[in-house]
């Protein structure tokens, strides 16, 4: 019994190890083979980049829309929406109307920036953040100056600030750090230094 327990407990371990291949030497990618490859990988991220940022665009739009909506209804029948009613005693209900109007503009900077395949894309990103910045500091002011604080606004200020910085922010720095690496691979393939001493 003990044998057939060692017998399984080692064949057990043997289908968890990486599969060898002795009958064929090992040998390195030449130049063509590295170049074809760095291609491949920088196609593969390219498209994958523009998924994400195409999905964090239609996010983006979808808050746009919403935002549309309470100016609607702001405008039409004023201080009835639950999370505009709470400022009734503090704002004009043009103020309010008027920061919506600059958060859509904050949103769709961001969705320009995140849709452009140019050079001026890091630029509509800070038009993004300074529009967000402004709405932010507006909301913030009047949070602050109500009775009590809001805990379930917290999205007016910080929404179209979102639109930048979690997450087009940081997917933006990274995809100019795969840009740099992928860069980096080519200028050494370009000076036949070692693939692996790159990285």
């Amino acid at each position: 019994m003990k044998k057939l327990a060692r017998q399984w407990r080692n064949s057990e371990h043997d289908n968890l190890s990486l599969p060898t291949h002795d009958n064929e030497p090992s040998r390195p990618l030449d130049t063509q083979e590295q170049e074809e490859m760095v291609r491949s990988l920088e196609r593969s991220q390219a498209q994958q980049s523009r998924l994400w940022r195409t999905v964090f665009a239609a996010l983006f739009f979808c808050y746009i829309l919403f935002l549309l909506y309470s100016i609607f209804q702001q405008v039409s029948s004023p201080w009835e929406l639950r999370y505009y009613a709470y400022f009734m005693e503090e704002i004009h209900s043009w103020m309010i109307i008027s920061a919506d109007w600059m958060a859509v503009l904050a949103c769709s900077f961001a969705i320009i920036g995140l849709l452009r395949e140019s050079m001026h894309r890091r630029r509509w990103m800070h038009y993004s953040l300074f529009a967000g910045i402004l709405v932010a500091i507006f909301w913030l002011y009047y949070m602050f100056r109500l009775s009590k604080f809001r805990w379930d606004v917290i999205w007016l200020p910080f929404g179209p600030l979102s639109c930048n910085l979690p997450l087009c922010g940081s997917s933006a720095n990274r995809v100019i750090r795969r840009r740099k690496k992928a860069s980096r691979v080519h200028v050494c393939l370009q000076s036949k230094l070692e693939f692996m001493f790159c990285l």
